[in-house]
């Protein structure tokens, strides 16, 4: 088996869906995190992009996080059953990444941190929040209806299960109502996080606020 190291920050962020696959796989890791501001200049010009996360693997660097997930998957059984399946659950994560780096972002940044009778992000909200949540969350909908497994793609558990879900949490516990026409999607994040493995890791991950 090789030697993982997941190097990101002290946060879950973009680290946490590579430590769910790794809790799903039951595969044994070191869950190296960086202090933004105290450690991460220094190890920074070792990273190949500049950027985390990266994934170490017997001591060689691999950037990007979508790159660890499908090696990961491919390599645990979590990248669908198919070469059909698989092109569907990159397809699925890549749309996620265009939705979630797109316009939603302007919204979502600031929700995170937004106290009550935030105006600005109230008007973020109604400019891009509701706009974009409607063009990707249907799209979310009609899969599962679709597969009718309770997964995304197949009739099993994938790393875009993953990281829906993950999102998905989020999203209800910084924005409660904020999907409540969705409710496919909101079953579906319930019904992974409670599967065994996943339910333990996210009761024993550090709490951090994002």
């Amino acid at each position: 088996m090789p030697k993982y190291t997941l190097h990101y920050f002290q946060m879950r962020g973009l680290g946490e869906l590579c430590r769910q696959i790794f809790a799903l796989a039951e595969v044994e890791f070191e869950d190296k995190r960086y202090d933004m501001e105290k450690e991460w200049p220094a190890f920074k010009s070792q990273t190949p992009f500049g950027q985390l996360p990266v994934l170490e693997v017997d001591g060689l660097f691999i950037p990007q996080l979508y790159a660890h997930c499908r090696m990961l998957a491919a390599e645990h059984g979590f990248a669908g059953n198919s070469p059909f399946e698989s092109a569907w659950v990159d397809a699925i994560a890549d749309q996620h990444k265009d939705f979630y780096w797109g316009d939603f972002k302007k919204f979502w940044w600031r929700a995170l941190d937004a106290a009550e009778g935030d105006l600005v992000w109230e008007e973020l909200t109604i400019k891009f929040g509701i706009p974009e949540r409607d063009k990707f969350f249907p799209l979310i909908e009609k899969q599962l209806k679709e597969t009718a497994t309770g997964f995304l793609v197949g009739n099993s558990v994938s790393w875009v299960d993953l990281l829906i879900s993950e999102h998905v949490s989020v999203i209800k516990r910084v924005v409660p109502g904020f999907l409540d026409a969705y409710p496919e999607t909101k079953e579906h994040a319930v019904r992974i996080q409670s599967i065994s493995q996943i339910k333990k890791w996210i009761e024993r991950r550090p709490i951090t606020a994002h």
